[in-house]
């Protein structure tokens, strides 16, 4: 029986780790270097997720005062549709929730209608397009939910 889906803190041990599902997860993937700074800076909420040991998610976001961004959220590929996208959203709607954010906002690829249609079923909601905001030159639909 495998073992259940563990969430925690994203620590610098996990980097290696996060660092690999991004390159293997977007197709213009953040540097390492970038994760390493988001988990020194000030007013972020950085979650892994591990199955059996393995870091199989992970969600980087950050916060101030009533608002929220996520910055990054990734699966592995072998691990999705179990909910683990699910469960680590849900933790960052109650560390939300607990410090006073109002609204969450991100960023979704045009093209990518499967994750829009995730987090439509998280209750978010498209805002507007940003044109050319990824490296390729696609845009980005920013969605938000109200909490």
């Amino acid at each position: 029986m495998p073992d259940a889906l563990t969430i925690g803190p994203a620590t610098r041990a996990d980097l290696d780790a996060v660092h690999g599902l991004e390159t293997e997860a977007f197709p213009a993937p953040w540097r390492r270097e970038f994760f390493d700074s988001e988990l020194a800076a000030d007013w972020r909420f950085n979650l892994v997720a591990r199955r059996d040991g393995a870091l199989v998610g992970y969600l980087f976001a950050m916060w101030l005062f009533d608002e929220m961004h996520v910055n990054k959220i990734a699966v592995a590929e072998w691990a999705r549709r179990q909910g683990i996208a699910g469960a680590l959203m849900a933790r960052c709607f109650t560390f939300a929730r607990e410090h006073g954010v109002k609204t969450i906002s991100l960023e979704v690829r045009r093209s990518n209608h499967g994750a829009q249609d995730f987090y439509r079923q998280l209750d978010f909601k498209p805002s507007y397009v940003r044109p050319r905001y990824y490296p390729d030159g696609e845009a980005a639909v920013v969605m938000t939910r109200d909490l």
